[in-house]
């Protein structure tokens, strides 16, 4: 399902607005992906964007300790940047930044970029072979001139022995995303080409990012992502813990009815019944959510 233009502008616009506000509160989120995007459905915040999970977030000021050191396990590999692949030790905003680069690029052809076979790896070791030829078969091998420190990464050397040049000759950014009919010399693809820059010394920022011409031209971004569209799912129930009678009363009229017990979910609403919440009292938990304003 290819997403409206119209709402990948505005999802990018808000994640990289959330960002640019942590970056510039010396935050790193050091965890970005899809899972951790949430998007606010039906209600007085309808279409707005919520970076999650905060789990991994550490201030730029603190003793930074590598991903790998911290549980290699957990964290998604297709999402990370390959300075990080390649072992670097004093990473910077721009690990965040590839990462949006990835999920804006997840949003325009509704598939991971960098996916790859992802196994549990339990070693203390950033370095991720699979990762790594993934990101160079969309990408291509990057040049000396177009990533000079290269060199001094740690996992330099096993880069080399690795890995060969020619092997991805063929490979660009422009020939993957022309396969999604993304057109190089849109300004689409020059931003997504400006997040996913090798060298995280030349990556754009998120100020500059959200500065960029993309965010200019028609469609403009919208505070509702879903200005337009119907959100293609219906609202869920929650009920307080303080209307126990009532929350008893519902599950006895839905026995009644032929139904199990239980929170009437999606797939059980009877015909002609509303759907969503009761308008007096509704709950939502916004634990380790960031939120930021977009008026």
């Amino acid at each position: 399902m290819q997403l409206p233009r119209g709402m990948v502008k505005s999802l990018l616009y808000q994640i990289l607005d959330g960002i640019h506000y942590l970056h510039a509160n010396w935050v790193l989120h050091r965890d970005l992906k899809p899972a951790n995007i949430l998007v606010m459905g039906e209600g007085p915040e309808r279409g707005r964007v919520k970076i999650a999970d905060m789990g991994f977030a550490r201030l730029f000021n603190s003793p930074l300790k590598p991903l790998a050191d911290l549980d290699p396990v957990v964290v998604t590999f297709w999402y990370r940047a390959p300075e990080l692949l390649l072992g670097a030790r004093h990473y910077t905003k721009a690990i965040d930044i590839w990462a949006i680069g990835c999920i804006f690029a997840e949003l325009l052809t509704s598939e991971p970029i960098f996916h790859c076979r992802q196994e549990d790896i339990k070693t203390s070791n950033p370095f991720h072979h699979d990762q790594l030829d993934r990101i160079f078969n969309v990408m291509g091998f990057p040049a000396d001139k177009d990533w000079e420190d290269i060199r001094k990464m740690p996992e330099y050397p096993t880069l080399q022995k690795d890995f060969r040049r020619t092997t991805y000759a063929n490979s660009s950014l422009i020939k993957y995303m022309e396969k999604h009919k993304v057109k190089p010399d849109s300004k689409v693809f020059l931003l997504l080409q400006k997040l996913l820059t090798m060298d995280p010394t030349k990556r754009i920022t998120s100020e500059q990012a959200l500065q960029d011409p993309y965010f200019l031209e028609d469609p403009l971004p919208t505070t509702d992502v879903f200005a337009g569209c119907q959100i293609p799912y219906p609202k869920r129930e929650f009920l307080n813990e303080d209307e126990p009678e009532e929350k008893t009363e519902k599950q006895s009229s839905a026995q009644t009815n032929g139904t199990s017990g239980g929170t009437t979910g999606p797939s059980m609403q009877h015909a002609g019944q509303e759907q969503g919440p009761p308008n007096k009292k509704s709950r939502t938990t916004g634990a380790n959510v960031l939120q930021t304003d977009y008026q």
